[in-house]
Order: structure tokens, then sequence, then C-alpha cells
């Protein structure tokens, strides 16, 4: 089930103290590899390491590269000093994590006293890439807003693999990151999605949140065998907690596969038989075909009879993408080869903006 290798590092492309981007010897061939430092070690040329190769070996997409499992010429690493929680359970790398719901948490009792998410408005994706144009949009217009990421166990488990998440940190446009499940490595973690909810909430006091999983993401061709169909899942567990539920379609008229054309299959399965609340439902204004595509996709889906779905204008994405020099790619498309995708991502802040925020309301009345 694991493919094993042993490599010697050659060269360390880029380090951080979350995540190195090395390149490995095995054999004779010089390939590239991970190390999480915090689980595997520090990395030092001429280490030699334990890899899984599997991945490389399956000719993956995302995830398509080694990574290591342990850096045979130093052992130690420092993911967490305290907690009781663990991660990745009963596998050979499970890891220690503190929570914030656990009895020795200074938050423990914070969920307990929990009553309501009082309207807090709630992005839900399905894809690590609809993350950078939502935050642009959002943040470009609430730069004071506090926006808070809850990266879920639905794709990539250690946050560390998101240049994404990094880079938005990093130009301070996304204020807290909470992991939950088996994904790890958030300024908070959380045992599931109603506890980061309302750690969200109540701990971090957020204006505005976005849910989804992290680089990555499994598919089957089949009507329900794909990770996104968290999704609908996660809607439920925000309109039963009292926040307001909105989701983000997946869109593109770029995908050659019929089944993603428009309204994807996976956004059309959730959002029609798997969510069982009403959700609101942005989308984009086009013109033409596109438009009649669309329109016919929400037409026989039944969606405006189960959905509040809103037709917006959204002319800004580019715009706020550049205004902080942000790059993005999705299935190995950029903005200009799929701008249908990233606006859908965009047009649900400019939503969230114009329907769930009342100072804004009040300033358009």
């Amino acid at each position: 089930m694991i493919s094993k290798r042993i490599g010697i590092v050659e060269d360390i492309v880029d380090k951080s103290e979350n995540l190195d981007d090395i390149r490995v010897n095995i054999n004779g061939e010089v390939q590239r590899a991970y190390n999480f430092p915090k689980m595997t070690g520090k990395i030092n040329i001429g280490d030699k390491v334990l890899l899984n190769t599997t991945a490389v070996e399956l000719s993956l997409g995302t995830g398509g590269y080694h990574f290591v499992i342990s850096n045979l010429d130093n052992m130690e690493s420092s993911l967490t000093e305290g907690g009781h929680i663990m991660k990745l359970r009963y596998t050979p790398l499970q890891v220690k994590v503190d929570s914030v719901e656990e009895q020795g948490s200074i938050y423990h009792d914070e969920f307990e006293k929990f009553e309501s998410l009082d309207n807090m408005p709630v992005v839900v994706g399905t894809l690590h890439s609809m993350l950078t144009p939502f935050v642009a949009s959002y943040k470009r217009n609430n730069p004071n807003k506090k926006l808070v990421y809850i990266m879920t166990d639905g794709a990539a488990l250690p946050i560390y693999l998101s240049k994404n998440v990094e880079t938005l940190k990093n130009k301070g446009l996304i204020d807290s990151t909470i992991t939950i499940g088996n994904a790890f490595g958030g300024d908070y973690e959380c045992i599931n999605i109603y506890t980061a909810l309302i750690t969200a909430k109540e701990i971090i006091k957020a204006d505005a949140v976005f849910v989804g999983m992290g680089p990555g993401i499994a598919g089957t061709g089949t009507k329900y065998g794909f990770t996104g169909i968290e999704q609908g899942p996660i809607l439920d567990a925000v309109d039963k907690l009292g926040g307001i539920p909105i989701a983000i379609p997946r869109m593109s008229f770029a995908d050659k596969r019929d089944r993603h054309r428009g309204i994807s299959h996976h956004s059309l399965t959730i959002l029609g038989d798997i969510v069982n609340v009403a959700v609101n439902i942005p989308i984009t204004l086009y013109d033409g075909e596109n438009m009649e595509v669309i329109n016919r996709q929400i037409k026989e889906n039944k969606l405006e009879e189960k959905h509040n779905v809103k037709y917006l204008e959204n002319l800004n994405t580019k715009k706020d993408l550049d205004y902080f020099g942000l790059k993005v790619k999705s299935m190995g498309r950029n903005y200009d080869q799929d701008a249908e995708f990233f606006e859908a991502a965009s047009t649900a802040a400019y939503y969230l903006m114009e329907v769930c925020d009342d100072s804004r309301r009040e300033n358009n009345q």
C-alpha cells in the first residue's frame, strides 16, 4: 500500500519552519520531495531520508511528489509540546495537538456557554483554489474585518502544504486558521466542524468564515464519490448552529469534461441531493450561451425551489486579485484560462457583503 525508498538530500530549494522543498537522489536519479520539519525533523544536505514515493508512482497531480517519512540522520521533531488530542490517529505518523475543546484548554468552557452563531456568514467551497479569489474580494472591500479560514481534512492534511494560505497570511488577508478532523497545523486545532465554527465565532471573533479543504481533491467520476461532497454536511452544520450558509458553486467553461461544464455535477449533486437545508447560492451574471447553460442547470435541478439563488454582476475579480498581487490556478488553469471558476468564489464574497453585511446594506440604502 505504501511505496518507500531511501534517498539522499542533494539540494534544499526552499526552506521554512513548516515546509521544505528538497531534491533527493534515489538510485542516481534526482527527484522532488517535501519535508515537514515539525513532523519529521530538520533537513540538511547529505541527510539520508526515508521517503513515501506512492503518489509519484501513481502519477498523481496534486500530491504527486515524494514525502519524507523520517530523516534517518535527525529523528527529532517538535510539532507541539502540549495537548492530548491525536491527529492521523493510529498511524505511524500520528501527531499530538493542543485542541481548543479539550479539558485542559483555556477555551474549554466556551463550548458549554455557546448558544448561536448569530447569523455569522460562512462561505463553503469545494476546492482549495476557491480560497484566494474569495479572500481577495472580501478583504479588498473589508480590510479591517476579521476573516477566518477553516481547513477540513477532505484533501491535504497538513495546512503547511498550502502556499496559498502562507501567502494570504503573510499579506494579512487571512486573520486566523483552524484545522479540523485529521487536518492539522492551523492556528487553532479543532475536532470537528461544529467546534471549529464555535471557535471562529466565540474565540477568534470572526466577522466571516471560509470553509474548504486543503490542496487536492479525490474524485472518481461517480455521482457521490468525491471528497468535495463534504460541502453539504458543512452547510447543514452552519444552519444548525445559527449561521448564514453560503455555497460556492463549482463553475467552469474551460473544463473539457462535460460533467464539469457550467455548474459542475459535484455542485449539482451537493445542492440537489445532499444538503438538507436551504442555503444561499451566489451566481455570477453572464451574457449569452454560458448564462443559458447555467440557467438551464438551475431549472433542471430545481435549485431555485430548494435554495436562495442570487444573481450578481461581478466585474471585479481580476482587479481584486491584482490589487494584492495574487496569482491563482486550479486544475492547471489560471484566471485567464478559466475565469468563471474564480469569479464564482469572488462573487460569493460580494454576495456576503451586499446581502449579509448590515453596515454595507445600511450604507447602500
